[in-house]
């Protein structure tokens, strides 16, 4: 099994300078930035006025929030099946899967009394 960033399964598909963004919660937005489907920047999370779109010349990724960025809005708008699989680096050996972590946890731990 290939572990594949949902950014990448997007951003992939694009063409040309290309900022993606999905939904984040929190009132903030998963991003990173492709120059003809190379991740170059990110991925990060962040506010999406914190977001430096960079040399992107379009926005890719969820409708909602790639409105919030003055560019034009290109496909794909979610990962797909084809996405998924264009983003595997197949001559790797599958590495164990590992969640990437992009915040703190909300959870901590509790102090220990003595």
């Amino acid at each position: 099994m290939y572990g594949v960033c949902s950014l990448d399964a997007i951003g992939g598909q694009t063409i040309g300078d290309t900022l993606v963004v999905t939904d984040a919660r929190r009132r903030e937005v998963y991003w990173a930035r492709y120059c003809d489907g190379i991740r170059t920047v990110g991925p990060a999370v962040n506010a999406a006025a914190d977001v430096d779109p960079g040399p992107a010349l379009a926005v890719a990724g969820a409708p909602e929030h790639a409105a919030l960025f003055a560019l034009p809005c290109v496909e794909p708008s979610r990962p797909s099946p084809a996405g998924l699989v264009a983003a595997v680096n197949w001559a790797d050996k599958p590495a164990p899967l590992v969640p990437l972590y992009l915040r703190r946890p909300d959870a901590k731990p509790l102090a220990v009394c003595t």
